[in-house]
């Protein structure tokens, strides 16, 4: 989302919001009041209004959001061959990119500082002894209560319970079956559910305007807390991610086009600079997308045909970068906590961030809603979430790169799965787009 056409960009605003939270919080601590008013109380009250708005959004958003891509695809009869590979290809790059941040996060651990969990270090006061008692003895049995959490007897109370998994399965169903039925009755219940995904879409961009805000709180009331010491797990973390980010862009996506795609990965790399490029700026897939457009087609040199479909899927259903960085944030929040995931509560997390990669909404900041989704599942606090926004923005910059970059990988494999020989022939992009 962008700031005010006249004023800062958000993610500057969000970067002195940062700064201003660092130096209130370490000011004020959390016992020094004013006129009787406690400033940790106004940084824990502002915060927990910007988790509950973004809360309030969840169920409509991935509704409206999974609805409309899913019928974007069953209205295209005649595209049933490459639809296929698209979604093949999609929910498998997802799936890579989860197992790269998973083996990372394992691997480096940022939420274990000197051997000690680092939830102390980062004001997580929550009893870690209640979450241990949900998480252990998880086996067999848990990951079939998924499969059945999925198929609710009854929506109504699972959307108000919170029930997300089952909220998804039937966003599925709906927008595929939606379009089977005839077409008067199909063009009016895609038009209510566009309707309503472009409302929640405005909604989701008011929430996101006042971000600053609701980080200046969250962040305020941790440094309180805390003190500067929080922001040794959180560059662990923030490493973490973005050397994920940079294994899944430029060695697991250039393996596939180089195997898949029989291309050489520079010439792709060189293609997409300028969207790349304009999705680190925005960090929005959604409005990206008519740069990446222009550039797979002018550039990469693939057909209209397979751009027009698989890439705006993409930006809908597509997002590597988010699913990652939900598994290794999730992951990351449960070891500052000292809790042992195990195999089973693991692939819970990974199925869950597969899923709900694809509810996610290409704006700036929306993989958020997502986080609280597996956060509940698993059974962690959704306000720690909170612990994760210093390091946010410039996190969300990079996986939506990876995003868009992942988008113009799919049309360029798939297009040359479709013998599309042109693309990428020549030495090198055929315009320079700025």
């Amino acid at each position: 989302m962008d700031a005010k056409k006249k004023g800062l960009k958000l993610h500057w605003q969000i970067l002195i919001a940062i700064v201003l939270a660092c130096i209130c919080g370490i000011w004020t601590g959390k016992s020094t009041s004013i006129w009787g008013v406690n400033f940790y109380e106004v940084y824990n009250f502002i915060g927990t209004i910007f988790l509950n708005a973004l809360k309030m959004i969840i169920v409509p958003l991935i509704m409206a959001s999974i609805i409309c891509g899913v019928a974007s695809i069953s209205d295209n009869k005649s595209l049933g061959r490459l639809g296929t590979k698209t979604i093949l290809y999609y929910m498998f790059t997802s799936l890579l990119a989860i197992l790269v941040g998973l083996v990372l996060v394992n691997l480096i651990a940022p939420g274990i500082i000197d051997g000690h969990p680092a939830g102390q270090a980062l004001g997580l006061t929550q009893n870690a002894q209640l979450f241990a008692s949900q998480l252990k003895d998880k086996g067999f049995r848990d990951i079939v209560e998924i499969f059945t959490r999925m198929v609710p007897a009854n929506i109504v109370k699972a959307a108000v319970n919170g029930e997300l998994l089952g909220i998804i399965f039937f966003s599925f169903l709906f927008g595929y079956f939606m379009m089977k039925v005839t077409k008067e009755y199909a063009i009016t219940v895609k038009n209510f559910w566009q309707a309503v995904f472009e409302t929640m879409m405005l909604i989701t961009m008011l929430i996101m305007r006042f971000a600053p805000i609701g980080v200046f709180g969250l962040v305020a009331k941790t440094i309180a807390v805390t003190g500067f010491s929080a922001f040794i797990p959180l560059l662990s973390f923030f490493i973490t991610v973005l050397l994920a980010l940079a294994i899944h862009m430029f060695i697991v996506l250039p393996l596939m086009l180089k195997l898949i795609g029989r291309i050489k990965p520079l010439r792709q790399f060189k293609a997409m600079s300028p969207a790349i490029l304009m999705a680190f700026s925005t960090s929005s897939s959604s409005a990206t997308l008519p740069l990446t457009m222009e550039c797979v087609e002018k550039n990469a040199k693939v057909s209209n045909r397979t751009t027009s479909f698989v890439l705006p899927l993409g930006a809908t259903i597509n997002m590597d970068g988010t699913a990652l960085y939900e598994c290794v944030a999730a992951i990351f929040i449960a070891q500052a906590y000292g809790l042992h995931l195990s195999f089973t509560t693991q692939f819970i997390i990974v199925f869950v961030a597969l899923l709900t990669s694809v509810g996610v909404a290409g704006i700036p900041a929306a993989s958020l809603v997502a986080i609280t989704i597996i956060l509940g599942t698993i059974g962690l606090p959704l306000s720690a979430i909170g612990i994760i926004l210093v390091t946010d923005r410039f996190l969300d910059m990079c996986r939506t790169a990876v995003n868009v970059f992942s988008d113009s990988c799919g049309a360029v494999i798939i297009g040359r799965t479709e013998g599309e020989k042109q693309i990428l022939a020549g030495s090198g992009p055929a315009t320079n787009l700025i």
